[in-house]
Formats: C-alpha cells, sequence, structure tokens
C-alpha cells in the first residue's frame, strides 16, 4: 500500500480483530517496527508510515510466520450505552431470530460486544459478538433518514448511528443521550477499535442506570 504501509487481507473478520490486537500489544512491547497508523477494517488491517520500505518489506515477509492468539472476552476497556429496545424493526427482527421481542432486548443486552472497527461516520463503531444465528439482513429499503442514537443489526454487526443520516440497518433500539463523537472531546470517539461495549436496558420509564450512560470501566 504504497512505499511506506501494507495492507494486510484476512479470511473472516474474527482473525483481523485477532490480529489487530496482537499488532497493538507488539507495538506497545516495543516489538513492532515504528509504525504512524494501524487501522483495521472488515477483513483488512492497514498499517501505514514505516520508516521506509524495507522495513515494511521485512514486516511483510514476517506477518505469515507469527502465531496470532485467539481473543479473549477480557480484553479491552469497556463502555456501557443504555438503550431502549423500541426500534421500529424491533418486531421484524424478533421473528428472523424466532422469538419475542423481550427476548431479543434480553439477548442483545446480554451479549459482550467489541468494536471491530470504525467507518461510515464519525464515531460510528463496527460491533461483534451475537451468535451466527442472530445475524440478520440490511433492509430491502434503506431509510432516507434514520435519527442519531439509533441502535440498528445488520449481517453479523450491531451499530449507534451518532449522528442523523441514511441507513439500511434494522433498528431495534434507541440510546438516548449517548454522544459517539464529540469534536470538543479527547478523545473525540466515544468508541475505538478493540473497546468492549455493553448495552445496558433502560426500563419503561426511561430510567438509566445511576452511574449515567456511555460510562467506561
Amino acid at each position: 500500500m504504497g512505499t511506506r504501509g501494507l495492507l494486510v487481507e484476512l479470511a473472516d473478520a474474527g482473525r483481523a480483530e485477532a490480529l489487530h490486537a496482537e499488532l497493538l500489544r507488539r507495538r506497545a512491547a516495543g516489538t513492532l517496527p515504528p509504525v504512524r497508523e494501524i487501522v483495521p477494517g472488515a477483513r483488512t488491517i492497514l498499517l501505514d508510515g514505516f520508516a521506509d520500505p524495507d522495513t515494511a518489506r521485512r514486516l511483510a515477509a514476517e506477518l505469515p510466520t507469527w502465531r496470532v492468539p485467539p481473543l479473549t472476552g477480557g480484553d479491552g476497556r469497556v463502555v456501557e450505552i443504555p438503550v431502549r429496545y423500541d426500534g421500529p424493526d424491533l418486531a421484524e427482527v424478533a421473528a428472523l431470530w424466532g422469538v419475542s421481542e423481550d427476548e431479543v432486548a434480553r439477548i442483545h443486552a446480554a451479549t459482550d460486544f467489541r468494536v471491530a472497527f470504525c467507518g461510515f461516520a464519525p464515531g460510528f463503531g463496527y460491533l461483534t459478538g451475537l451468535d451466527e444465528r442472530y445475524h440478520v439482513p440490511r433492509r430491502a429499503t434503506p431509510r432516507t433518514r434514520v435519527p442519531a442514537g439509533a441502535v440498528g443489526l445488520a449481517g453479523g454487526y450491531t451499530g449507534v448511528y451518532p449522528r442523523s443520516s441514511p441507513g439500511g440497518w434494522q433498528l431495534i433500539g434507541t440510546a438516548p443521550d449517548t454522544v459517539l463523537w464529540d469534536a470538543r472531546r479527547s478523545p473525540a470517539a466515544l468508541l475505538s477499535p478493540g473497546t468492549r461495549v455493553r448495552f445496558v436496558p433502560l426500563d419503561h420509564t426511561g430510567r438509566r442506570p445511576a452511574e449515567g450512560s456511555g460510562r467506561e470501566d
């Protein structure tokens, strides 16, 4: 990827997440050659900004020999996002899953999610963690406007819309107070690759947990 970058292609999303975690571990330990950026995608990782082309070539030759351990559930910081399970597609998702709407909320909130990568809009994280049997297709007809805070499903991903935009994901809920992107905040994005996410159900009154929204552990 240029003269001082590498684009690593993986067989699937799980391997991409595991390699991304391993690259970060090696960089923290000082065993990875200095590189300016490590950017994960759905099944790729971009390493950009090596000191020289030879360094990039050497790492390209070494990568296939690495033993990359699988991800463990306890890795990474945790962000809790309070959510009302009131989305317009909740009934459709329940039908696809073969469960009740309440059971959709229970299953979703019981899942330990991880941000695989970010994209689409500033602050939008693609979250993995749902079992394959709960993967759902995008809507046949996308909406022209999805409100900020909408919690949606598409394929194997969960996401929270950081701002109003068009979108074709199945909407199952609303995160009413969580700010995913704030340019005045450092870092501006609440979610980053590797962050663990838990959705905390709000009750029928809209009451949030005492700790508040967007709480980090």
